[in-house]
């Protein structure tokens, strides 16, 4: 596996949040997928150039999204923006495919030469608005050995936008997500997209990870904003950064360049 996927110790992910791809509900075809790709490359570029240290490309245009396998037209739509991309930015290059669809997700980043994927539900079970979404962690590990791609992969704990079915210790998730999953790098979020995490929850999975047997870094998911950067990342190896990064901190709009560097800057505090 590759030592340093994110490209830093201490990373900070920036989100490129793809508008809608065709065949989405929401899809323009107005400027097609020219202007997809463009607005995806432009967003890495300002992530990269703000001192990002990776960014990590998203379908989260897609809405309502596909609980687990997207159709072939995706994964196609998704290896040609993630491809443009890496040809946009000197800096290692992820994939998230929404809801769940870690395959799609390690097929687009082994295609294209991305370091890691995020995946929402690798272990356990979740009830999500696309109804119950199950972790798959051995199909996707063994794909992962299948395709011989050295390539990350950064689960989520108690996923945003989900909630269990029992009442199951976060210490136990984690625990089970390193052990039982060899998840690569923890993720960390709030109940919602840009949310913050909740610190005494960030603080039992840097605790659970701290006792497992395998060195993985914690990363906080969702809300961090130049604000709290400071405060999150003393307890955190890194963060996944979106909304605070985009035009009018709202998720969907383009990033903007400024607010990017704001919380580099911030974050660079602590780092």
């Amino acid at each position: 596996m590759n030592t340093n996927p994110l490209g830093s110790t201490a990373p900070l992910v920036g989100m490129v949040h793809l508008p809608a791809l065709p065949g989405a509900p929401g899809y323009s075809g107005t400027d097609g997928r020219t202007a997809v790709r463009e607005r995806a490359c432009a967003d890495a570029r300002a992530l990269a150039d703000a001192g990002f240290d990776a960014v990590l490309v998203e379908n989260y245009g897609d809405a309502p999204y596909y609980p687990e396998e997207v159709p072939p037209h995706t994964v196609a739509e998704l290896t040609a923006v993630v491809e443009a991309v890496r040809g946009a930015v000197d800096c290692p290059v992820g994939v998230n495919v929404l809801r769940n669809d870690a395959t799609a997700a390690l097929s687009v980043a082994a295609a294209t030469g991305g370091t890691f994927v995020r995946v929402n539900v690798h272990t356990g079970l979740r009830t999500t608005d696309q109804g119950l979404l199950a972790g798959q962690a051995h199909e996707t590990l063994r794909l992962r050995e299948r395709v011989d791609a050295d390539i990350a992969v950064l689960a989520d704990v108690a996923v945003k936008h989900s909630a269990g079915l029992a009442d199951r210790d976060i210490q136990a998730l984690t625990e089970e997500t390193v052990d039982r999953g060899l998840a690569d790098g923890l993720v960390v979020s709030g109940p919602t997209t840009g949310t913050p995490a909740d610190e005494s929850r960030l603080s039992t999975v840097c605790r659970a990870r701290n006792a497992a047997d395998r060195d993985v870094p914690v990363l906080v998911g969702s809300g961090v904003t130049p604000e709290n950067a400071p405060a999150l990342l003393n307890m955190a190896d890194g963060a996944i950064v979106g909304t605070a990064t985009k035009e009018a901190v709202t998720t969907a709009n383009p990033v903007d360049a400024d607010r990017a560097r704001a919380l580099v800057e911030r974050a660079r505090i602590v780092r």
